[in-house]
């Protein structure tokens, strides 16, 4: 594991809290790799913590980054809350999610075949990155994750092209209601991803191996 410094809402240009954070990698190292794996962490949870999910997709030749939050938080509300009271953590940890992203392409690793993903804040994170800079990923996985706003935006634009977007949460997840995850389901076929959304009963605010299989076929097609 390597350590390094870190328009419409995609945190061009911002500097804020997560600026300056360090970030993680695991995995194939970014100049071998066929595909990458963007992954933002929960709260409270670490960039490290998050790279445990390298061993669990398992998947070769792929590089994992995982960018750190400050005071291990992206944005200090529920991802309910109205916008402006999650900033400006939502729009840094936008920023960072977006300079982990244009390291990828640096290194020579298209758009298809970078992955966003994350769990719990880091996975509202990492679709709201997806919806405000909609093309042709190679995925897009959120754990127990959605849409972030106390209401979503109506004018999400653009095309996703097919992206395949994973959404798995519990029906009863005390963080995430299960109808913000629909919603972000239907924002994502508005934009014209793929979607995979599974609802598991009386799961916890946790990954389960269903959620892990899903994720891996995702990151596998990639560098079948």
């Amino acid at each position: 594991m390597s350590e390094e410094s870190g328009d419409r809402l995609t945190g061009e240009g911002v500097i804020g809290p997560h600026q300056g954070q360090q970030t993680l990698t695991a995995g194939t190292d970014l100049d071998e790799a066929e595909a990458a794996v963007v992954l933002a962490h929960g709260r409270g949870a670490s960039a490290r913590g998050i790279l445990g999910l390298a061993d669990e997709i398992g998947v070769e030749g792929v590089a994992y980054l995982a960018p750190q939050a400050a005071r291990n938080e992206w944005y200090p509300n529920s991802f309910l809350a109205p916008v402006e009271s999650n900033e400006p953590g939502r729009s840094s940890g936008l920023r960072a999610m977006r300079d982990a992203v244009e390291r990828a392409v640096d290194a020579g690793i298209p758009h298809e075949r970078i992955v966003l993903g994350g769990f719990s804040q880091g996975g509202c994170l990492a679709t709201e990155y997806a919806a405000r800079n909609p093309r042709r990923y190679g995925g897009v996985i959120a754990f127990s994750g959605g849409l972030i706003g106390a209401e979503l935006d109506d004018e999400y634009e653009g095309d996703l092209e097919g992206t395949p977007v994973f959404l798995g949460c519990s029906d009863v997840d005390p963080h995430i209601p299960a109808e913000r995850v629909e919603a972000t389901r239907d924002a994502f076929r508005s934009l014209g991803a793929d979607v995979d959304m599974r609802l598991y009963q009386g799961m916890g605010h946790t990954v389960n191996e269903d959620e892990l299989e899903a994720a891996r076929d995702i990151v596998a097609a990639l560098v079948a």
